[in-house]
Formats: C-alpha cells, sequence, structure tokens
C-alpha cells in the first residue's frame, strides 16, 4: 500500500531560532518552515496564504514561496511568485501549487518580500494530497501569526530559505500588527532604506527610452555594480582587509579602482570630473593600485568604498542622461575611440575585477573567533 510519512522537525526550527544570527544587508528577506517529507508515489501538495503589500517604491512586491529538496541533491520543485508579484494593498488569498515524490526529501515554505514598503502575511496554511486524492491539511506552527513577534523574531518561523542558515536582515524589521486577514493578528515585515536600481534585472535598458543605445549601457553597468555589491557588502572587517598574498589588493582597494577608472572616462568623455577636482591623489592611488593602495586603502569598513562608488556612478549617470546616442557614438576631438566605446572598455574592466574579485571572495580565510579565557578565582 502507498503511503506519505511527514513528520514535523519543529524542535530543529526553534533552535535555529533561539542561535546567533548573521546579520546581512539585501534588498530582500524571507521567512521559512521545513518539513521532512517522505512519499513513494507523486503527491500534490498546496501552500495558501493571504497577503497584502503597502509600496513604498515601484518595486516592492511579496509573495509565498515553495521549494522541495530531493534525497540526490537534484532541482526539485520551486516557485516564488516571481512571475505573478503581490503588490495589492488590499488582503487577498494566494495558492501555489505542487508535486512531491519518492525523491523528495524535505518541503520548506514562507514568504518573501522585496525592496521598500509594508508586507503583511496572515493565514498561511499547508494541504497535501493522501491516500484517498483528497488533500488534507497539515499542521504549521503560528501559521496563523497570532503568536507575538519579539527582537525580529516571528515564533516558530526563522528568518532565511534554508534551515541552517538563519539570517537577519538589517533593512527589514518583523513586528505585529492588528491589522490581520482573520484572527486579532498577522506578520507585518517592513522594508526601508533599500536603494532601488535604476535598470530592471534581467533585462537590458527600457522599453521607449528616448537613447536606448546610453540607456542599454547605463543598465548594463548597474546590473555589474550589483553584482560587485551582492558580493562584497557583507564582508566583515577582518575579510575586507584580508590580503591574500603580498602582490594582491585589498577588496576595498578593489572597489576604489573600478570607481576611479570610472572617474578617469568621465573625464575622458564628458571633458571632466568633479571627483578629480576635489581629490585627485585618492583617485590616482586608486587608479594606480600597488603599494600605496595596499597601505592606504585598509581599515575602513566596506561601506566606505561602495558610498564612493554610489556617488561617482550616480555622476556617471546624471551625465550620461543629458546626452544622446549620436553622442555616444562620436569620437571627440583630440580622442582615438567613441564615446560608446570609453564606456564599453569600463563596463567590462568591472566585468574583469569582478572575477577577480570572486576569486578572492572564495578564498577568504575563516573568521577568527575571540576566545575569552575565564579567570580562575582565588581563595
Amino acid at each position: 500500500m502507498k503511503r506519505i510519512i511527514l513528520p514535523l522537525i519543529f524542535l530543529l526550527l526553534i533552535g535555529n531560532i533561539v542561535n546567533a544570527q548573521k546579520v546581512v544587508s539585501r534588498n530582500w528577506t524571507s521567512f521559512t518552515q521545513q518539513i521532512e517529507i517522505s512519499s513513494d508515489s507523486e503527491k500534490k501538495f498546496k501552500l495558501i496564504g493571504s497577503l497584502k503589500v503597502e509600496p513604498a517604491d515601484d518595486k516592492a512586491w511579496a509573495g509565498l514561496w515553495v521549494r522541495v529538496d530531493t534525497k540526490n541533491d537534484e532541482p526539485g520543485f520551486f516557485d516564488n511568485m516571481g512571475d505573478r508579484p503581490v503588490k495589492s494593498s488590499t488582503w487577498q488569498e494566494y495558492t501555489i501549487e505542487g508535486t512531491i515524490n519518492k525523491n523528495s526529501k524535505s518541503l520548506n515554505f514562507g514568504g518573501l518580500c522585496l525592496y521598500n514598503g509594508k508586507f503583511y502575511f496572515d493565514n498561511l496554511k499547508l494541504f497535501i494530497e493522501g491516500e484517498d486524492g483528497k488533500f488534507q491539511e497539515m499542521p504549521i506552527l503560528n501559521g496563523d501569526f497570532e503568536k507575538s513577534v519579539k527582537n525580529n523574531e516571528a515564533d516558530s518561523w526563522y528568518e532565511s530559505i534554508r534551515s541552517k542558515n538563519t539570517v537577519r536582515v538589517k533593512e527589514y524589521t518583523l513586528s505585529g500588527t492588528k491589522d490581520a486577514a482573520t484572527g486579532k493578528r498577522a506578520l507585518l515585515i517592513t522594508g526601508s532604506g533599500i536603494k532601488v536600481p535604476d535598470y530592471e534585472f534581467g533585462k537590458i535598458g527600457k522599453d521607449n527610452a528616448d537613447n536606448p543605445q546610453i540607456d542599454n549601457m547605463i543598465s548594463m553597468l548597474e546590473d555589474l555594480k550589483g553584482r560587485l555589491e551582492r558580493i562584497v557588502k557583507n564582508l566583515p572587517q577582518e575579510h575586507v582587509d584580508h590580503l591574500h598574498d603580498e602582490k594582491a589588493n585589498r577588496f576595498g582597494a578593489l572597489v576604489m579602482h573600478l570607481a576611479a577608472a570610472e572617474v578617469y572616462y568621465q573625464k575622458y568623455t564628458f571633458g571632466e570630473s568633479k571627483f578629480d577636482k576635489e581629490d585627485p591623489e585618492l583617485w590616482k592611488v586608486g587608479l594606480d593600485l600597488g603599494d600605496k593602495a595596499r597601505e592606504q586603502f585598509k581599515g575602513k569598513p566596506i561601506s566606505y568604498y561602495l558610498d564612493l562608488f554610489d556617488k561617482v556612478r550616480a555622476e556617471t549617470i546624471k551625465e550620461l542622461r543629458k546626452r544622446d546616442d549620436k553622442w555616444f557614438k562620436e569620437v571627440n576631438a583630440g580622442n582615438s575611440m567613441a564615446n560608446q566605446y570609453a564606456w564599453f572598455h569600463v563596463m567590462e574592466h568591472q566585468s574583469s575585477h569582478l572575477g577577480q574579485i570572486l576569486f578572492l571572495r572564495k578564498r577568504l580565510p575563516p573568521v577568527k573567533k575571540e576566545v575569552k579565557i575565564k579567570e580562575q578565582v582565588k581563595n
């Protein structure tokens, strides 16, 4: 006889919540529960929940999500509603439907939200097909969020997408709210202070742009810069200052190098750069790298370098948008390359160093843990 076994692993979940959490910075967060699951035949399931969103920017959205992990680590079912994002400001019920089979190991489910705004979740329910072909409701701890939220922790849920990687995303706060779809309380996640990119992920340029070549270049530059930020922005100071070998460069120096190259090409194509006028020596060291950069670019958090790069990029975008595609094709007097080719070079230069940064990121040593020695009390 076919059967489905569904042991719930709630003790593991609670243990993850009380453990120390890694604090990260990013433009999204999620909350999760997990059940171990096994079936000797294919079974349907569905996750149902009520959501609403009060967006603070045009990219904000929320959704339910489900991922099936498999016994041999092959890709299983996954859906995060990315193709049908929730942006409605009124409570509505949403559903994800999928299947599990004999290769399934665990079912991970919950909610997620992106960018700035207020994101409401309530009344999550999980149903799995039984032997009679009818859906049976599986117990979810605190699926109605009636229990209070304390210290950014919703009882029985963990902030993550995997049980062993619980995180605290500093751009988001988790709290309880009386604005509920059903019952007395719901979960409210508030996102703020998140930079909204000047491009759409997975797409080059914008529809009906006045100057599509310039717009395409801006979106490609911003996509690469976004990847760089995701790789380095959560590095601890010990890793920011790490030197792979005596000829290598620290992460801060490499970010400065990319920003300095952009300052150089601002001068080359726009005729001047305000940054070079303000502190020419800073940008010269960043452009040249070497021993001076290894000595100067250390002791500061990675946010210091990323903030400088943000200011340089904002100036680049502002100046590019003042110009048109005709200018982009031009070779300015006294120069040897077209403006478009110059900014293509900035893009491929950034891509090249992104590979170098990834190489160094993967070879970082473990963070040294501070060991506290307890003093013996003398009688």
